[in-house]
């Protein structure tokens, strides 16, 4: 009897010539690309997939909250729940202090509250015939969501991180607030990421660095510009070289404007936070949602690995909100419906920022 082959459309995406990852942290993505999760789902879901391997993202901090950590602590979270090894250095004198305050992952019940409209996700009306080939590849962007542990967990904020997470793995923690230099620093760099080599045949398990307002005024180098140039050009070549991710948080009002940009034109992932102020009312009157909303995201590079095309983000502009007050979520801002008008909100533009009468709403 002859077999019968399988015809494959072209518009199915041919998951066995994708190779599967053994670790559960781990997603495979085009052009060879392999992302591991930033710990927060919309985020991975803006960037493409996460952050990925052998990139350096960098985040701009805010003078009038530290958002910033919000995202350091979910990136942080998400690696440890992975068994992911872990570099966390801190301006503060016990680094090891902060790992108390690192969320935990909600529960099944908690999680329910997060289901998503597919329909609404793509933002498309698709042929029904059509789409299976897209739940495919949906398929193969969430493997691990019915595992223990996903791909990319909702964190709870008021819960903290389980203690055998952080005792059962190999997590380095370094105070930068006495170092006079940073050859220490970047010797701790380099040692941890021997444990990562870059081999194509086989991925080796994921690293994470985490570094906290890297020219923090406690630093005794933080007025050294061209020596912490030099160590962010030293660490990305290293990161380059090795299945990890390096997150920097820094304040760049204390840079020069100079080297702001410079620091800035390192970043293969670029990101800035900034507070919302509780009493602005030409703020509220612009944006719906306004009461809910904590701060602002705003996406100003996605890293470009193993390809030449530029990314393109429907908007790069996103809300940072608190769902019941403990788990974090971004959404697309929205302009405020003008008065007269119907009640429906209105899309953003490209940049995902409104406008008014004055000018453009800038971030």
């Amino acid at each position: 009897m002859a077999t019968t082959k399988s015809r494959t459309s072209s518009f199915s995406r041919n998951l066995a010539a994708v190779p599967s990852s053994t670790n559960p942290g781990l997603k495979y993505g085009p052009n060879g690309t392999i992302f591991i999760s930033s710990g927060i789902p919309d985020l991975d879901k803006i960037l493409g997939g996460g952050f990925p391997l052998g990139s350096l993202v960098m985040v701009m901090e805010d003078a009038e909250a530290p958002h910033h950590m919000l995202l350091l602590r979910n990136f942080m979270s998400q690696g440890l729940v992975h068994k992911q090894p872990l570099l966390y250095a801190s301006p503060s004198k016990d680094p090891k202090g902060f790992l108390g305050t690192l969320p935990s992952p909600g529960s099944a019940k908690d999680d329910k509250s997060r289901i998503r409209d597919p329909e609404q996700e793509k933002g498309l009306r698709i042929a029904w015939q059509y789409k299976k080939y897209f739940d495919e590849h949906q398929q193969s962007f969430d493997s691990n969501r019915d595992g223990k542990h996903e791909y990319c967990n909702d964190f709870d904020l008021r819960k903290p991180l389980e203690r055998h997470f952080l005792s059962s793995q190999h997590i380095d923690c370094v105070s930068i607030q006495e170092t006079q230099d940073l050859a220490a620093l970047r010797n701790r760099c380099a040692t941890f990421l021997t444990q990562f080599p870059r081999n194509d045949g086989n991925i080796s398990p994921a690293g994470r660095i985490a570094i906290q307002s890297f020219c923090s005024p406690q630093c005794e180098y933080s007025n050294m510009e061209w020596d912490m140039l030099s160590f962010i050009r030293s660490l990305r070549s290293m990161i380059r070289s090795s299945n990890a991710v390096a997150v920097v948080t820094f304040p760049p009002f204390l840079l020069s404007p100079s080297f702001s940009r410079r620091w800035q034109h390192m970043a293969d992932t670029l990101l800035s936070v900034r507070a919302i102020p509780d009493e602005d009312k030409e703020l509220a009157k612009l944006l719906t949602g306004y009461q809910d909303m904590v701060g602002l995201l705003n996406v100003h590079k996605v890293a470009r690995i193993n390809t030449q095309v530029p990314v393109i983000l429907e908007a790069t502009t996103f809300s940072i909100k608190l769902r019941k007050r403990r788990f974090l979520v971004l959404e697309c801002l929205n302009q405020a419906p003008i008065d007269g008008s119907s009640g429906n909100s209105y899309g953003t533009s490209a940049t995902c920022s409104g406008t008014s009468k004055s000018g453009t709403l800038d971030f």
